[in-house]
């Protein structure tokens, strides 16, 4: 059997638990794809999986160790090899998306499942950046947020990997994008279309007369109340992800209060938690084609130095997206 090299985890814990392997490599069937991968990109998700928190992360990965030792979502690469049934993708095709395991050599699975051409224009460490924090902050938007022109939009968390995103794509559906970062971050976020930036470390955005239609909230800072005081009274504010690594406890208090307050008034404050989707890639894949989306990469670090990357990734200081070379 050929090996290929790969970063696996045996149990939960810190970075210190994900290592470099030689694995088998990946067999494909007559309906498969075989990927080389050249870079896989990560995100909050994958250190969840990797510490196995909150405690929700176990009833789906394993209560007291993985049920998978493979690591990572996004990739971009070409083509090694296809199925005798496969008539979408050849040799030789640039290509990107999500499969468990893309932290390696070598990802396969069916070619209707996970793979989109890689968007012209952009190098494998761009299109990489993409999959999972870009199709969050377009599902999070357009379908949560039912966002529409002219609406006023403000993105909470606007410097990481979902927050710039959604910045843009806010943009390119016609809304006035109002974008909350730290200091550091608001020449990026102008850069990105924001129409205006707040600068969390000196102003509340909860604490000023603004009102907004729709507010995609990726860092969850301060309480559900305090967010629902700036919404219009016919307003969607968008949750997403886990603010914190806190535990099972925080996301139920958070449900719990979201359950109960949107009881009262036409406010809507749905839960939201993204989906692979082939066609949102497609949709993607389009927006950046059309110079309306362009990936941002923060750092870039080499296959063996996952851990590194992973762990400077839960400072929370991140900028944008942290890009592995494969």
């Amino acid at each position: 059997m050929t090996t290929m090299k790969a970063i696996v985890r045996e149990r939960y814990g810190s970075p210190d638990v994900l290592k470099l392997r030689d694995i088998d490599r990946p067999v494909i069937d007559d309906d498969g794809v075989l990927v080389r991968v050249r870079a896989a990109s990560i995100n909050a998700y994958d250190w969840h999986m990797m510490r196995g928190s909150p405690s929700l992360v176990r009833l789906m990965a394993g209560l007291r160790k993985p049920k998978s030792s493979a690591m990572g979502v996004d990739l971009a690469g070409e083509v090694e090899a296809v199925g005798k049934n496969v008539t979408e993708f050849r040799p030789g095709d640039e290509v990107f998306g999500q499969r468990v395991g893309a932290l390696a050599e070598y990802v396969c699975g069916t070619a209707k499942s996970f793979l989109v051409p890689k968007p012209a224009g952009l190098t494998f460490e761009q299109a990489a950046a993409v999959p999972m924090a870009a199709s969050t902050a377009l599902q999070g938007l357009r379908d949560k947020g039912q966002i529409k022109p002219s609406q006023r939009v403000l993105i909470n968390g606007a410097s990481g990997g979902v927050g710039t995103f959604a910045v843009q794509i806010a943009k390119a559906f016609g809304a006035h994008v109002t974008a909350v970062c730290s200091t550091r971050n608001v020449d990026q976020a102008r850069s990105l279309g924001a129409d205006e930036v707040i600068d969390y470390t000196r102003e509340d955005f909860t604490r000023g007369g603004r009102k907004y239609d729709v507010i995609l909230d990726v860092a969850s800072s301060g309480s559900l109340s305090s967010r629902r005081r700036v919404l219009e009274p016919n307003g969607t504010l968008v949750g997403v992800g886990a603010a914190n690594n806190d535990g099972t406890a925080s996301i139920v208090a958070g449900l719990l209060e979201t359950a109960v307050l949107s009881r009262f008034g036409n406010q809507k404050m749905p839960f939201f938690l993204a989906k692979n989707s082939k066609e949102d890639l497609i949709v993607l894949k389009e927006l950046i084609e059309a110079g309306k989306v362009k990936p941002v990469i923060d750092r870039t670090y080499p296959l063996n130095q996952t851990a590194e990357a992973i762990r400077y990734l839960e400072t929370g200081h991140a900028r944008a997206k942290v890009v592995i070379t494969v």
